[in-house]
């Protein structure tokens, strides 16, 4: 039996950015681990305080995904030892199913000799979470510019300034994308069309061109964000006041019910920003903690520099947490949501 063992590293994501419904998303520097190694049982080892509700039998994202790879490649891997360490929140729309996907992808091709190229492992992803957003910004980093025709995905990498910052208020309660997709209207009238195409269009633009200047009227959305307010007190007032206490831009991440602001590193608002975030989430009684957060650069990556002679959690703590993550302030205020 082949005993060696492959780790990756993946980073969270943010998606849609306010108007860039299913097509925008960025990578976070917040982190899940995995290590997967053939074995002749299948046994998964969970870590992290976001862990508890996840399988640990072959019903596992992790173990079903890493089977579709060994699937395509016509390799037969029945049986996998996996141990995941994560720091992303589960369903709070920092990208905790695409992270898995993408870890789980790039482990079990590493795990076989890369047999599948990275944009092959970007369609499978795409076509398993519907929309290319969250899989794309944790595959290859940065900002990715996507779509998905339910055929095929394609994608274009923004690399963002080095002063663009991320604060996230993430409310401790769980929201799911299904049901913060049922809200969302079959159709919508062409002017709301129209808003947020031009309003992608700039916010691209913006990005790309480093003129952040816009991006607090580019982030504006009219397709998902109204309808998605009823399900998160304190969202509308923060879309509307935020960027009157600092903020860049403000949008919901993903389908929530995180909220996320991009702030100017050099900015002397952020400390009010954050507690606006956090007392306006307060006053509608609901608990929430902030973290201070940077764009990834780089997406999943295959760890090489491992210590043999400690623990998979022992590495991750000691060797490869990132020093964000080690003690960057985070802030949290009580309620009772």
């Amino acid at each position: 039996m082949n005993k060696a063992k492959v780790r990756v590293r993946v980073p969270a994501s943010t998606a849609n950015l306010g108007p860039g419904f299913d097509s925008l998303g960025m990578a976070l520097n917040l982190y899940a681990w995995i290590e997967m190694s053939r074995s002749e049982t299948t046994s998964i080892h969970l870590y992290g305080d976001h862990m508890d509700q996840v399988p640990t039998d072959k019903t596992n994202l992790i173990y079903k995904v890493a089977q579709m790879v060994f699937a395509e490649a016509e390799v037969e891997c029945p049986d996998l030892e996996i141990s995941v360490y994560s720091d992303i929140p589960l369903t709070r729309g920092l990208g905790s199913s695409a992270s898995a996907i993408v870890g789980a992808l790039a482990a079990a091709n590493q795990l076989i000799g890369s047999p599948l190229s990275a944009d092959k492992l970007f369609q499978m992803s795409s076509a398993l979470e519907k929309h290319p957003d969250n899989v794309g910004a944790s595959l290859f980093g940065g900002i990715i510019a996507a779509y998905w025709d339910g055929e095929r995905a394609e994608y274009i990498k923004i690399e963002p300034k080095p002063n663009l910052k991320v604060l996230v208020a993430i409310p401790e309660f769980h929201l799911s994308t299904d049901k913060a997709r049922k809200v969302l209207p079959d159709y919508v009238p062409l002017k709301d069309a129209v808003f947020n195409v031009s309003h992608t269009s700039l916010l691209v633009a913006a990005l790309c061109s480093g003129r952040y200047d816009y991006i607090r009227h580019a982030m504006k959305d009219v397709l998902h964000q109204p309808y998605r307010a009823q399900l998160i007190p304190g969202m509308t007032t923060i879309l509307d006041k935020a960027t009157d206490f600092g903020a860049l831009g403000v949008a919901l991440s993903g389908a929530g019910p995180t909220l996320l602001a991009l702030v100017d590193a050099d900015s002397g608002h952020k400390s009010n920003l954050e507690h606006f975030l956090l007392e306006t989430l307060q006053a509608e009684e609901v608990s929430a903690r902030t973290m201070w957060l940077k764009p990834s650069l780089t997406g999943v990556e295959v760890l090489t520099s491992w210590d043999e002679q400690r623990s998979f959690l022992d590495n991750i703590i000691h060797g490869e947490m990132p020093p964000a993550n080690k003690g960057e302030s985070v802030g949290k205020m009580g309620g009772s949501y």
